[in-house]
């Protein structure tokens, strides 16, 4: 995994300054800090910064074929590359490095632009054709690695991160409004709006085509439009399938020539994780994070328990209320984006001690949008219920439970069920804020006053057409939330120390399996997850299967937030020199906080969306451009070994 960078002047007017180049690079140097590499040739430039992983010495980059007719820099990891390579040589292609790098350039050659849809991985890359004298910038189907990108007066810039196009940019970054009305709603910004004005970002499966003379134009390349298995399999048959899917993924992911490792929780993803992995050999290294035992949602005693079921070394990461309040700010910054989910606080920590052992970690992300795991899913899938009661009885049942105080799930549960439109009803679902207090929040001159679907959701409609309602919601999920906020930070906050993770839930084939089955195979008899869980069944202990389902640092976070705000931070929405109130209203802010404080409402989700959003705004404030901030500026928590 890497930081790629360049610029494309497809006017053809100027050259691309070097320079600018090196100083894009620069901005990525925790990203790749074991190599960097350069090309110019008049117009195009490209930059890259290597944290080596496969073919420690013959991976450089920007890599080439011999004729120098096509120049690569690629972020990531391509999973079926050997697979890949023994095709091509087989067509005639000859290798000169061990690296997928040069898979991916032989497999342009071979297929053109389809060699996208050729690579399972995770990757950010840019191609330039020097006989076409055209740039091809994409992202990979699950989003996992973000690609940035700039088009202005006829130049094309992008980036892995956005720190890199501010390197070359002159001027301060000016904020985009829009997309705080967005992250306010969401808690993170839909692709491919950014908070950066005139910046943004590739959504996944999308790439970006740039040629002399042309404005650059934007497309999808993965179209994937599933449909129900027809005969539907039956439930030994899925289970069987699954796990020989889940085997194949993990054995894939663990190809590398440094040591890898695993972010292990308590619960039964990271669980599953590990078991697959002792297929594959044993003694991995796993880290936790956690935070004491004074608090119940704390995992290190059960993630210490799991690695010793299977023979694993657990080093625990523990963080504390004290750490919370002296990084929350720092951590914002290096998000780059506005984020509002309360484990990007461990996740940094944890990311920060991983790396001192390994330069590579598996993370179990992904079950819980291909499955079900969230309670939201559970609304959408039972909702037709709902619809399916007579007018009088809907609003009956929709008063009383309107009154369960401070439980904004049910709340915001009960604004979807009643939309007509899929979309809309999906877009409820997600929406952290209904529009009537974002309007109330916004300045009136800035809110753009309509509850609007994102551009991109609308794409996705027929492609989701041939699926069931909860299948519908999480085809929309793998493909916008997943990618646009947790694959997000996970990016950030890992590179940020230069540690790879790995995502292989999310690998192509388990996808497009698990969306072709119903939702019975999610959700049966209100259970969540449920053939995941019974792939689990043939692996785990009973006790780990018993354990509580307790989300990664949520509780712990939102109650330090909850004292933060006590002891100080509440300063924030009561001075009016906040930047928040360059775009919201003060009066509207002060009501939020006074509900929150008065127990009326449980607002403490939009309070710490307000608190990270003020200390980014901060950030971009202080400098037009932005480095990178070191890790030494954060304190390093404790660890040990278990």
């Amino acid at each position: 995994m890497c930081g790629i960078c360049g610029q494309f002047n497809f006017d053809g007017r100027a050259e691309v300054s070097r320079e600018d180049i090196g100083a894009m690079t620069s901005s990525l140097a925790h990203r790749g800090p074991d190599d960097e590499g350069f090309f110019v040739s008049g117009s195009i430039g490209l930059g890259f910064r290597r944290l080596s992983i496969i073919d420690l010495s013959g991976g450089h980059q920007p890599m080439s074929d011999a004729e120098k007719s096509v120049w690569l820099i690629f972020n990531g990891e391509i999973y079926n590359f050997k697979e890949l390579r023994a095709q091509l040589e087989s067509f005639g292609y000859v290798f000169r490095t061990d690296s997928d790098t040069e898979v991916i350039i032989h497999g342009y050659k071979q297929w053109g632009d389809d060699v996208l849809q050729h690579l399972n991985g995770m990757f950010g890359l840019a191609l330039w054709d020097t006989r076409k004298r055209r740039l091809l910038v994409a992202r990979d189907r699950m989003g996992i690695k973000v690609v940035y990108y700039k088009i202005d007066s006829g130049q094309l810039s992008f980036g892995s991160e956005i720190r890199s196009i501010l390197a070359a940019l002159p001027e301060k970054p000016s904020i985009n409004p829009a997309a705080i009305e967005s992250f306010l709603r969401y808690r993170y910004t839909p692709s491919p709006s950014t908070i950066i004005d005139g910046i943004q970002k590739l959504a996944a499966g999308e790439c970006l085509i740039a040629e002399d003379g042309e404005l650059p134009k934007v497309r999808r390349w993965w179209n994937f439009t599933p449909a129900h298995f027809d005969p539907m399999p039956g439930d030994e048959e899925a289970a069987e399938r699954l796990l020989d899917i889940y085997s194949s993924a993990v054995k894939r992911h663990l190809i590398s020539d440094v040591p890898v490792g695993l972010l292990l929780s308590g619960g039964l993803d990271s669980a599953l994780l590990l078991a697959l992995m002792t297929q594959s050999g044993k003694g991995w290294r796993t880290f936790t994070a956690g935070y004491g035992a004074t608090f119940a949602d704390d995992e290190l005693q059960d993630a210490s328990q799991t690695a010793r079921a299977f023979g694993a070394v657990n080093t625990p990461v523990e963080i504390n209320c004290a750490v919370f309040e002296e990084s929350i700010a720092k951590i914002a910054a290096t998000l780059e984006e506005p984020v509002a989910t309360s484990s990007v606080i461990p996740m940094y920590f944890l990311c920060q001690r991983t790396r001192q052992d390994v330069k590579v970690a598996l993370i179990g992300q992904g079950p819980d949008e291909l499955f079900g795991g969230y309670p939201r899913h559970l609304g959408v899938e039972y909702g037709r219920y709902w619809r399916a009661l007579p007018g009088p009885g809907r609003a009956l049942l929709k008063s009383v439970l309107g009154m369960i105080p401070r439980n904004e799930s049910v709340h915001r549960a009960l604004y979807s069920l009643d939309a007509r439109d899929r979309l809309t009803r999906y877009q409820q679902v997600f929406s952290i804020l209904p529009q009537e207090v974002i309007g109330k929040l916004f300045r009136q001159e800035l809110s753009g006053g309509e509850n609007q679907l994102p551009e991109y959701w609308n794409q996705m409609r027929p492609l989701m057409a041939n699926l069931d309602e909860l299948g519908g919601l999480q085809f929309l999920e793998i493909r916008s939330s997943l990618p646009d906020e947790l694959l997000v930070y996970a990016d950030k906050l890992s590179m940020a120390h230069g540690l790879e993770l790995r995502v292989p839930y999310l690998d192509q084939e388990i996808v497009e399996y698990v969306e072709r089955l119903n939702a019975s195979f999610k959700i049966r008899h209100g259970k969540r997850k449920w053939l995941h869980q019974r792939v689990a069944k043939s692996f785990l202990p009973r006790e780990i299967l018993r354990r509580k389902k307790r989300g990664f640092a949520s509780n712990v976070v939102d109650e330090w937030f909850r004292k933060s705000l006590s002891a100080g931070m509440e300063q924030i929405f009561h001075d009016p020199q906040s930047l928040i109130y360059n775009y919201l209203r003060v009066p509207s802010v002060l009501e939020l906080l006074h509900e929150h404080k008065t127990r009326r409402l449980d607002n403490h989700k939009t309070l710490f969306s307000l608190i990270m959003l003020e200390y980014l705004l901060r950030h971009y404030d202080a400098a037009g451009k932005v480095p990178y901030v070191p890790d030494q500026l954060l304190p390093q928590v404790s660890s040990h070994f278990a």
